[in-house]
């Protein structure tokens, strides 16, 4: 699994943050990339950080992939429904015992299971690479390479992106050292 983002993060046409993280770790199997408001996508990760936790350690095994997406798209929904919504939109990528996922999730709370994901402002210039040049099958290396593509295409163009890239990558060897933990 690979995510990969810029580091600006924009206020109207303002460079609000050269150096901001759009990358969020919820642990060693889960990672978040957020695009919106920074404040309000970071304390719903947070928020969902903790819970994770909770639940992981009230049913001994942690949530899935997919449950994870799910919680952050409730506790979203919950936002907009009480006319208090989370301006974020969250790409939710990992690995669990059935493989490797990638989801979206946005402030309605609806959750989408795809091969591969852009979101934010410079989204549809990165669409363009990314659907000229994603395969099934690709190694994290090549992935890293193609996300990288897909944020610097989106760099050049999006006055809302730039500033760097960020590459997070969760490998399947994470899995593995989950469920070691889990076993003992």
């Amino acid at each position: 699994m690979v995510l990969s983002s810029d580091r600006r993060a924009s206020k109207g046409f303002f460079i609000g943050s050269k150096i901001t993280q759009k990358i969020l770790q919820i642990d060693d199997t889960i990672g978040v990339a957020i695009a919106g408001q920074v404040s309000d996508a970071e304390y719903l990760v947070n928020a969902v950080r903790a819970e994770r936790k909770l639940v992981t350690l009230q049913r001994g095994y942690p949530l899935t992939v997919k449950e994870t997406a799910k919680l952050i798209a409730n506790i979203a929904y919950n936002g907009m429904k009480n006319y208090q919504p989370y301006l974020a939109e969250f790409i939710v990528a990992g690995v669990d015992l059935t493989g490797p996922h990638v989801l979206i999730s946005d402030m309605s709370g609806a959750v989408s299971a795809e091969n591969f994901v852009s979101t934010g402002s410079g989204s549809p210039i990165a669409y363009g690479v990314l659907e000229s040049t994603y395969k099934e099958g690709l190694s994290l290396e090549e992935g890293k390479e193609v996300a990288s593509s897909a944020v610097r295409a989106a760099m050049e163009r999006d006055p809302g992106s730039g500033n760097g890239i960020d590459v997070v990558t969760i490998p399947t060897s994470a899995l593995q050292l989950s469920v070691a933990a889990r076993t003992n």
